[in-house]
């Protein structure tokens, strides 16, 4: 959004400089993107008037003219525009002024005619405005007076950033509005009258899709000239708006959107076929633009249409047919609210972006197009002349926005701002900026103005209390905050600790979709209970899981695809499993899981490479365990399920409760799941292994320990843990540590035989034990294990 000065300067008198103009509404959220001069630096340059104009004698582009700047004597100039003539008004550099580039001038000779000075056009003057010639002022224009004082060129332009949210600041009225606000001035509104209807004609108007365009006016204007000049009072304020004069009817239309935010367009009432129709547009509809272009329409597009054909695209681009041009008499002015839901994203489909859509599809003030219509026909007459008819209004009250009612607590004000605003201060503010305020015993409540369509919670309201309050108002204080002990029991192991001795381990946490693909899923378990998705994102995301395992198999997959052949990844996540008795008829259960593939380390030139295993997820899956302090009441158990190895799975149990598996997948699903390897999964509930032995602290016992080593030759089905609990149990508190450091088959044991070694560490806090006491106890743990496993020592 751009704006001069000047203009602003006639809606409300702020008393500022351009930069602290720019410095005051940058900090209430309308960021300054640019200030720009509105001509170059130049000095001398008069309003002279044309008195002759003949040809030059001896070059056909040339004029030689005598020229009127207001002294005892005319000035001889000779000229190159081919819009010099006799009776102009222009614009001249006497001798001795400077213009943009310090370019001076002199006296001069051109093919031998003297020349006194220069003729300017816009573009030597330091204007960026296109022009074929040198600048024709008004006929009225004072001979002698200063260019710069006469066109008001000591005038800056400002360009604004405005956020998709304060629409209401797209126009001179939401910018004064906003900037009465800040600086606490009156804003000096236009007076719009009524212009009443001298001709009957009209233009009847139907809305058939009123959800997007709840509001239509037309009204004709009929015998207009369109070849009468722009008054260049408007020329200048368009120019300095980024907008250049075209002819007077697209001049007024542009000069009301700048002015009040509000667009309209004019239609060539002589190419109109009957009445106007809003509708949807026909999927591959044509019509050709104002540009020339033609486009498909479709058929969420909401066109403007006669009784044969569309002929605009509403709120974006008008039609060439029905355009306006040089031979136009009569006119039809549309003013109109679009939906901006109905305009959103309709133009950029069309690669298309006008300041029309640009301003409908952010919001436009639903209450405006009865101003507005009234505002643009004044100034069509004026300029034009003609007559116009009555104002024809289509209308869906239902349709329209409704003003929305947000309630504001003084409490909430306070504290998200942080300081106490006194209270008829914020209902000043909040009635300045054009809400309708009631005090209630808490706060406010404000009923939100039609030209505000981003406040809709009091949040919102805070925002506008802050910003026109002034951020820089608000004093920096730094934030206090009481420290309060954190509120945990020692005995809950973090799951960040968990999951910090995966990644120790070498692992990569993932996190993969609670849907899954019910193909794969019925590969893993057949039997499993699983919940439905009625509305799934897809095909393949159509079940709950009822484990981790599906997801981190499809990120394996994903990554050996890649040509990652070593991977280690862990979730932790929730399973779904209908249960009729659970809350909501469904078992949500927090788990983690991990799988594992490849090589047990990184290709290495001093390792050698070697495939990961069943006993290398077990190992990290005990690390786990070994970080709750109760390892011992952890034990695996052999287990047969489809998803698993039946050689190579187990089940993890806690206090001889299940808590969880682990296995190899099983080879027969490899290549139905997409793996390229043999895979090794756990999966734990996490209340299981959440919870800590809290440490009792202990003296270290003064007296030596002693190592007894046995070498055990038991039944191959014979389990290692159950030789270890046993041994735990019988070597009572003076067995203060046990390792099975080795297992032995091949010769010198029978076959379907295995040897066991053990170390066994004996001490007592109290005493030192005696050589009599080791062996009873040594010879105790030898008996219970020959009783209970039919276990001998090796000889």
């Amino acid at each position: 959004m751009k704006f001069s000065t000047s203009w602003l300067d006639e809606w409300v008198n702020t008393g500022l400089s351009t930069a602290a103009l720019a410095e005051l509404i940058t900090m209430a959220g309308l960021e300054v993107d640019g200030i720009e001069p509105v001509a170059g630096d130049f000095n001398q340059v008069v309003v002279g008037e044309v008195v002759e104009c003949g040809p030059h004698p001896d070059a056909d582009k040339l004029q030689v003219t005598k020229v009127n700047v207001g002294g005892d004597e005319l000035l001889d100039i000779v000229c190159g525009a081919p819009n010099c003539r006799t009776g102009l008004k222009v614009a001249v550099a006497v001798v001795g002024a400077v213009l943009p580039g310090d370019f001076k001038i002199k006296k001069a000779k051109l093919r031998g005619q003297a020349s006194h000075g220069m003729l300017c056009s816009y573009s030597e003057i330091g204007i960026d405005l296109d022009s074929s010639g040198i600048i024709e002022l008004p006929a009225d224009a004072p001979i002698g007076d200063c260019v710069r004082e006469y066109l008001k060129l000591d005038d800056s332009i400002v360009e604004i950033d405005l956020t998709p949210n304060r629409a209401d600041c797209l126009s001179m009225a939401g910018v004064a509005r906003e900037v009465g606000v800040l600086k606490q001035a009156t804003v000096n509104w236009p007076e719009i009258a009524d212009v009443p209807a001298s001709i009957d004609d009209q233009v009847a108007v139907s809305l058939n899709a009123p959800d997007a365009c709840p509001r239509y006016l037309a009204r004709v204007v009929k015998n207009i000239d369109v070849k009468a000049a722009t008054p260049l009072w408007m020329q200048e304020k368009l120019r300095r708006s980024g907008i250049r004069s075209i002819d007077p009817v697209v001049d007024v239309t542009n000069f009301v959107l700048i002015e009040w935010g509000q667009p309209m367009h004019a239609f060539d009432l002589a190419t109109l076929n009957g009445a106007i129709n809003v509708r949807l547009a026909e999927q591959d509809e044509k019509l050709t633009l104002l540009d020339g272009n033609e486009v498909s329409l479709n058929s969420d597009t909401l066109v403007i249409a006669d009784q044969e054909r569309a002929i605009a695209m509403a709120g974006i681009f008008g039609g060439k047919v029905t355009g306006v041009t040089d031979t136009t008499k009569d006119v039809l002015l549309e003013c109109a609210f679009f939906s901006p839901l109905a305009i959103t994203g309709r133009a950029r489909s069309y690669g298309l972006h006008t300041d029309s859509s640009h301003r409908f599809e952010r919001g436009v003030d639903y209450q405006l197009q009865h101003k507005v219509m009234q505002r643009a026909t004044a100034l069509l007459l004026e300029i034009c002349g003609g007559e116009a008819g009555p104002i024809v209004e289509a209308l869906s009250e239902q349709d329209l926005p409704t003003a929305n009612t947000v309630t504001l607590r003084h409490t909430k004000l306070n504290r998200t701002i942080g300081i106490d605003i006194d209270a008829d201060q914020v209902t000043d503010m909040l009635t300045r900026l054009g809400l309708t305020v009631t005090k209630t015993a808490e706060g406010w409540l404000a009923v939100v103005p039609s030209y505000r369509f981003d406040i809709s919670i009091e949040e919102d309201l805070v925002e506008e209390v802050a910003r026109v309050y002034g951020y820089n108002n608000i004093p920096n204080q730094a934030p206090i905050a009481g420290l309060t002990m954190s509120s945990h029991r020692e005995a809950k192991l973090p799951l960040n600790r968990l999951k910090d001795a995966l990644v120790d381990l070498g692992y990569q946490e993932a996190i993969t979709y609670s849907f899954v693909d019910p193909t794969q899923q019925q590969l893993l378990f057949p039997d499993a209970k699983t919940m439905v998705l009625p509305n799934p994102i897809s095909a393949d995301m159509s079940e709950m899981r009822v484990s981790l395992w599906p997801g981190l198999i499809q990120a394996a997959v994903y990554n050996q695809n890649r040509q990652q052949p070593r991977l280690r990844l862990f979730e932790q996540g929730l399973t779904f499993v209908p249960d009729a008795n659970a809350e909501n008829g469904v078992q949500q259960t927090p788990k983690l899981a991990g799988l594992l593939l490849g090589t047990v380390s990184a290709e290495h030139w001093d390792m050698v490479e070697k495939g990961s295993d069943f006993f290398d997820m077990k190992g990290d899956l005990e690390t786990l365990l070994a970080l709750s302090g109760h390892e011992l009441d952890f034990s695996f158990a052999r287990t047969d399920i489809t998803a698993l190895h039946p050689g190579q799975s187990a089940a993890v149990l806690y206090q001889g409760q299940q808590v969880g598996l682990i296995g190899a997948v099983h080879p027969s699903l490899l290549k139905k799941l997409g793996l390229k390897s043999q895979a090794y999964v756990f999966e734990v509930e996490l209340s299981a292994i959440t919870q800590r032995h809290v440490p009792l602290a202990a003296d270290i016992s003064r007296f030596p320990a002693n190592r007894r080593d046995l070498a055990l030759v038991v039944d191959n089905q014979v389990a290692a843990g159950d030789i270890l609990d046993l041994v735990r149990k019988v070597g009572g508190n003076q067995l203060v540590g046990l390792n099975l450091f080795d297992v032995y088959q091949g010769a010198g044991i029978s076959d379907g035989k295995k040897s066991l070694a053990l170390s066994l560490v004996l001490q007592d806090t109290h005493r030192t034990l005696e050589e009599k006491e080791i062996a009873d106890t040594v010879a105790r743990i030898v008996t219970a294990l020959s009783d209970e496993f039919s276990a001998s020592l090796r000889d």
